[in-house]
């Protein structure tokens, strides 16, 4: 468990990050609101196939933000063992990241970022890789602002036309 002080340009204050499994009751609770979300933007949920194993060590991990005990946010990383076309041995895709409406926009969700990044790559990682839409225009320019480029599709959304591919190589 982590807790992070309140760094001048956000208001984190607090925020304890905790390894859970992806089956724990604050992750379920907020992959429902998450997937109400996407149905809101895209029609629908996210199908990309989901393994709870993938996200327990060494396969992964997932982490739960908690604000004052309450579940505010979410996020998880995952070996990604298919072929992609970028110059890494190790990557690892980013999942079900999320922060609740209440608390968007006050540097949380950087905040998690930098954590998978740095669970990541301490475990390994060499590079970091995700699919996110167009119709998140916020989540989009997150990744952009902290360093994530365009990569060449993959995954489950490799054909779909509004999809976002992007990575970033771990130092």
């Amino acid at each position: 468990m982590l807790v992070y002080p309140d760094p001048v340009t956000s208001d984190v204050t607090g925020i304890v990050i905790e390894r859970v499994g992806y089956d724990h009751p604050d992750i379920v609770a907020l992959t429902a609101q998450v997937q109400a979300y996407y149905e809101q933007l895209y029609g629908g949920p996210d199908t990309t196939p989901v393994d709870n194993a993938q996200f327990s060590p060494p396969r992964g991990a997932f982490f739960v933000g908690y604000d004052d005990a309450r579940p505010v946010a979410m996020g998880g990383w995952r070996w990604y063992l298919e072929p992609l076309r970028i110059p890494a041995s190790r990557p690892a895709e980013i999942k079900r990241m999320y922060v609740v409406p209440d608390r968007r926009g006050r540097g949380l969700a950087r905040l998690l970022l930098g954590h998978l990044e740095a669970s990541a790559g301490a475990a390994g990682a060499d590079a970091m890789v995700l699919e996110t839409g167009q119709a998140q225009p916020d989540a989009v320019g997150l990744y952009r602002a902290t360093g994530y480029t365009d990569i060449p599709h993959f995954g489950h959304y490799a054909c779909a036309p509004d999809a976002v591919h992007l990575g970033k190589l771990l130092p």
